[in-house]
């Protein structure tokens, strides 16, 4: 019976088959898949040989995972392939074909399979449609995520679980969906842009509507410049201003930035007042700039508040925002005096008044600063966030290590600032 734990197609194809004795006998260039009882099974392995391709069935594999592939056969034991109408296979049929919603409209595409042990067989349980798939098959997938988390971020997962695809059969053009479009909600939403960005203008807007309001924020910060205009231009004022509103500030004033004057002013108009100030404040900054850069949503409390009091507050103010990762010390006149990580604060007595944890020795730039001096502070003195203040040192916003790595976009990804 052949081992099997979880893996993907792309970490098998072309590894080496070893016989009984540990010789190679030939490499894996495909599966053959076949119907299987919940999910789609592998069926036989196809072989390649000196040129010649050759078939073996999964019961004659004695270990199937990523590191080794060995079968009870010799190579003199192997049956010639030769292609029937009614194959299926993982390779040529399945990888980098497009998935079509229950609507006929493109969504995806398959860029690796997932495959898992069940009953004694192998499985394929869902298609990799994320970047994962493709990195992992160029193979960089490791060393990427490397970069990532260098960076403090994470590479997603986007699997499709193979619940949602109809049945297969072989030559197929496309792979479609069980469900709706409605379904693609529980990708990443930078994967739900990536779909948009690939599909025609209406199909994208389309898809776009489907999306619930958290959703389409999400993935609407994820898009092209361009393509964020065409989309906020194709939905109604009210739904814009719903969407823009559950964004953060500063990614909406990137937004509304992009759009005619007028319809810019149109959406400001039926945002709720608190929130269109805080947009209002961004939109006079350059994009190249820590102003362009920074939110000024961020949390600060007095000095003199206790830790425990400012643990309370923070329960209820961190609630709104996307991340928190310090807690800034103002003065009674908005001046910045100090910072305290949420580290510090929790390990503290929390009877101490805040001012006993936090660091006065603060880095911070101005909100004209170039965005590349803003990259190397936040790079050479490991920060998370950099606080951004006027000439007086009143604290306006911050820039987050997540703003900076919008830095090393292609220049086509970026965009200026104007006023609305």
């Amino acid at each position: 019976m052949a081992l099997f734990g979880e893996l993907f197609l792309s970490e098998i194809i072309k590894k080496p088959i070893f016989d009984p004795k540990g010789e190679i006998i030939g490499r894996v260039k495909d599966v053959m898949v076949v119907k299987g009882d919940p999910l789609p099974k592998i069926s036989a392995v196809i072989v390649q040989r000196k040129g010649q391709h050759y078939l073996i069935k999964w019961t004659a594999i004695n270990i199937f995972n990523k590191r080794i592939i060995s079968s009870f056969l010799y190579a003199d034991a192997f049956e010639q392939y030769a292609q029937g109408e009614d194959d299926l296979l993982a390779v040529r049929d399945i990888l980098d074909k497009q998935i079509v919603d229950a609507n006929g409209a493109k969504v995806v595409r398959v860029n690796d399979i997932r495959l898992e042990g069940y009953n004694g067989t192998a499985v394929l349980i869902a298609v990799d449609v994320g970047m994962r798939g493709i990195l992992r098959r160029l193979g960089a997938e490791q060393s990427s995520e490397k970069v990532m988390k260098f960076m403090k971020a994470q590479l997603p997962h986007n699997l499709i679980s193979w619940n949602y695809m109809q049945p297969l059969r072989p030559e197929l053009k496309s792979i479609a969906l069980t469900v709706p479009r409605q379904m693609l909600s529980e990708l990443h939403p930078a994967d739900i842009a990536d779909l948009i960005n690939q599909v025609s203008r209406e199909e994208g807007a389309q898809l776009f509507k489907d999306l619930d309001i958290e959703t389409a924020a999400d993935a609407l910060s994820e898009l092209m410049p361009e393509r964020q205009a065409e989309i906020i231009n194709s939905i109604d004022t009210e739904k814009a201003a719903d969407i823009l509103e559950e964004m953060q500030p500063d990614e909406a004033a990137d937004v509304l930035s992009d759009l005619p004057t007028e319809r810019a002013k149109e959406i400001l108009e039926a945002i709720d007042k608190e929130e269109a100030e805080d947009i209002q404040e961004l939109l006079g900054h350059e994009e190249d700039t820590a102003g362009g850069l920074m939110t000024n949503i961020f949390i600060a409390y007095p000095s003199d508040i206790s830790i425990a009091a400012a643990i309370g507050r923070f329960k209820k103010d961190a609630e709104e925002l996307e991340s928190v990762y310090y807690i800034y010390v103002v003065d009674e006149s908005e001046k910045l005096v100090g910072v305290a990580s949420l580290r510090d604060i929790i390990m503290a007595d929390p009877h101490a008044p805040l001012s006993e944890v936090m660091k006065t020795k603060i880095k911070s730039v101005t909100p004209d600063t170039n965005d590349m001096v803003v990259a190397e502070i936040i790079s050479k003195y490991n920060l998370v966030a950099l606080p951004v203040v006027d000439t007086d040192n009143v604290l306006l916003g911050i820039v987050s290590v997540d703003d900076v790595i919008d830095i090393i976009l292609p220049p086509s990804a970026k965009r200026g600032r104007r006023k609305v």
